[in-house]
């Protein structure tokens, strides 16, 4: 019996073309790499370089400390300089990073969903996958009127050791929560990496007002609909018998 919904957050969610999301975020985070004398490039070369070691991280470390140690080697930062860059991208994340919200699309779905579902005492947690700060995470949530508070787990790359679509990102989260796979039901709008969590025996939920489906998967295969839809099917379910 399924108790414990996982959402995914980006095109899930919260809704906005991956284009413009990634067009919008790398204009202003070079401000602060430009603020603090460095090449803007470069820098936005080695975020790229640092999100590539996450998502091939094989458990051994954080996905924050593997994020680091690339962007540092990338860029040939090391002790103070590399603090001062870390706490100045946290700082970016609670402030500047809120303008990014003009490319997204309002919704009134998902902050109804999640509460009502918590209400009726079902598990509810954020499946994002971990490539940034939790206060990156917590402004993105805010833009749909959520917060970190509304989730029992919320991953992000200081608490996850794994990225998506890794059968080990969600062994993770299933050993945190303490649920089995069979008790989980995962909704995503990306086949690739939100669907293999029903490899592991997790239910599936593709929502499709923001796929993105680059390898071209066969989505036949899975249940999906809108995210309007996927609210009807979830509260319309008795908590612990979805």
């Amino acid at each position: 019996m399924i108790d414990t919904i996982l959402f995914d957050l980006d095109g899930t969610l919260l809704w906005f073309a991956q284009d413009d999301f990634i067009n919008a975020y790398f204009a202003q985070i070079s401000k602060v790499f430009i603020k603090l004398g460095m090449d803007a490039k470069s820098s936005v070369n080695a975020v790229w370089a640092g999100t590539k070691a996450m998502m091939l991280n094989d458990g051994s470390r954080l996905n924050k400390e593997r994020f680091w140690k690339t962007f540092a080697e990338q860029m040939g930062l090391a002790g103070e300089k590399l603090a001062l860059v870390e706490a100045e991208c946290d700082r970016f994340y609670v402030n500047e990073f809120d303008t990014v919200k003009s490319v997204t699309k309002p919704n009134d779905i998902s902050a109804h969903m999640v509460r009502t579902l918590a209400a009726k005492g079902c598990t509810v947690v954020l499946a994002t996958n971990p490539l940034f700060p939790e206060c990156a995470v917590e402004t993105r949530l805010g833009w749909i009127g959520l917060s970190t508070q509304d989730f029992s787990l919320v991953t992000h790359y200081a608490n996850s050791t794994y990225c998506k679509p890794h059968p080990g990102y969600y062994k993770e989260i299933f050993t945190k929560i303490g649920k089995t796979p069979e008790q989980c039901l995962m909704a995503g709008n990306t086949p690739a990496e939100d669907m293999s969590a029903g490899e592991l025996g997790a239910e599936t939920f593709l929502v499709t007002d923001y796929l993105e489906n680059a390898t071209g998967a066969d989505i036949t295969k899975y249940k999906r609909g809108t995210l309007a839809e996927l609210e009807t099917y979830l509260l319309s379910c008795h908590t612990g018998n979805i």
